[in-house]
């Protein structure tokens, strides 16, 4: 745990585990590689600009994620948190200096396994940034697996399909990949596999009442690439679908870049 490329201290942490105000990434690396580092770069640039006003230095950011690389296994899933230890509940409004921490853990390479969702109503707070206010979502995500599921669907207020807590959810329907219209996080693994179909991709506003007519589901989420989604709540689908295996296919020849 490096902040700013230097061991993190407990005070400096103490921001962000008080106050709580800042973004992130995650971000698979496998021999100093990323799938999508530059839309991450974007993505951590993007959420500056509209948390604290404050263009971030990408390139310092790469610098900081390859010292914490240094050390760790050839696959890694690397988080990249933007915040400002000098924050605190009172001076939320103060002119900001954000800092990098960068934060390992090891991967795993295995097929990730199928997951079972249950539909809840929530919308997380700005959905298109990744923001580190996650306590709605896991909220959601522990009742979730209370009840024996793997995890939550979330739907707007007028039950429209949105994400999962920390994935996209896509469905497979005529052969063909149709996701959610709703305002959700667009995430990296999501915007990789539009970028290397080679049809039209389609957006429309799902409900539950739609997944029926659905052949297949899957998640995607940086860390663990495409997941079969087994079911949402009672309407379940096959995981072994032949566009499922194809999509994988996809998502693995897509070019990594260097950190």
């Amino acid at each position: 745990m490096e902040l700013n490329g230097s061991p993190a201290t407990i005070e400096q942490m103490k921001a962000l585990a008080l106050t709580n105000y800042g973004h992130f990434t995650s971000m698979l690396v496998q021999d100093g590689s990323v799938k999508g580092l530059s839309l991450h770069m974007q993505r951590l640039a993007r959420d500056c600009r509209q948390l604290f006003d404050v263009e971030l230095d990408t390139d310092r950011v790469r610098e900081y994620i390859r010292r914490a690389l240094a050390e760790s296994e050839p696959a890694t899933v690397v988080r990249v948190t933007v915040f400002d230890p000098a924050f605190d509940l009172g001076t939320i409004g103060s002119d900001a200096d954000p800092h990098v921490l960068v934060t390992t853990r090891p991967a795993s390479l295995a097929t990730p396994a199928p997951w079972r969702l249950q539909a809840a109503s929530y919308r997380r707070e700005i959905p298109a940034v990744k923001h580190v206010g996650l306590f709605g979502a896991l909220r959601r995500r522990r009742a979730a697996q209370r009840e024996g599921f793997d995890d939550v669907l979330f739907l707007n207020p007028d039950g429209t399909i949105s994400e999962i807590a920390t994935s996209n959810i896509g469905f497979i329907r005529d052969g063909r990949v149709v996701w959610p219209r709703a305002e959700w996080l667009q995430g990296i693994t999501m915007t990789l596999i539009n970028q290397a179909l080679d049809e039209p991709v389609s957006t429309e506003p799902l409900t539950l009442s739609d997944l029926s007519g659905m052949e297949a589901a899957f998640a995607t989420n940086a860390a663990t690439g495409i997941r079969p989604i087994a079911s949402v709540d009672s309407t379940e689908w096959p995981t072994d679908h032949k566009m499922l295996h194809e999509l994988r296919e996809l998502y693995a020849d897509i070019p990594s870049e260097a950190v």
